[in-house]
C-alpha cells in the first residue's frame, strides 16, 4: 500500500522515493536478447513497471516522445502512445484507404464493437 505507483497515466517521468523505513521493490531491467533500439516494447513494458510503483533505474532517453537532437522528453507524445493513438490513426488510415484490410486486420475489435474514434488516443 506503501507504494501505489501513478494514479493517472500522463506519460511524465516517475520515479519512485522512498517512504519510512523500507524502500520499493528493487528491480533491474534485463533484456536479454531483446532489441533496444528506441520505441522497443521492452521500454513499454518498463514505463508500465515503474509507473506501478517499482524501483528500476532507468531513463527517458529510449521512451517515444524523446528527441534525442534537442535533448527534450516530450510526455504528451509518450502518453499518446501508452494509450494507442498510433492505433487509432492507422485504424482510421486504413479504414479510408482499403475496407477489406481494415475488416481482416481489425477483425477482433470490430468483432468488439471498437472503432477507431472510441480508442483513448488523445
Amino acid at each position: 500500500d506503501t507504494y501505489k505507483g501513478v494514479e493517472e497515466v500522463d506519460g511524465e517521468d516517475y520515479y519512485v522515493e522512498k517512504e519510512g523505513e523500507r524502500g520499493a521493490f528493487y528491480c533491474v531491467l534485463d533484456v536479454g536478447l531483446s532489441r533496444t533500439s528506441a520505441g522497443a516494447r521492452v521500454f513499454g513494458v518498463l514505463k508500465g513497471a515503474v509507473d506501478g510503483g517499482l524501483d528500476i533505474p532507468h531513463s527517458n532517453k529510449r521512451f517515444p516522445g524523446y528527441n534525442p537532437e534537442t535533448s527534450d522528453y516530450d510526455a504528451s507524445a509518450h502518453r499518446a502512445r501508452i494509450l494507442g493513438s498510433h492505433v487509432s490513426n492507422y485504424m482510421q488510415q486504413l479504414l479510408e484507404e482499403d475496407n477489406d484490410a481494415y475488416k481482416r486486420q481489425f477483425a477482433c475489435y470490430l468483432k468488439e464493437g471498437i472503432m477507431p474514434d472510441m480508442l483513448e488516443g488523445e
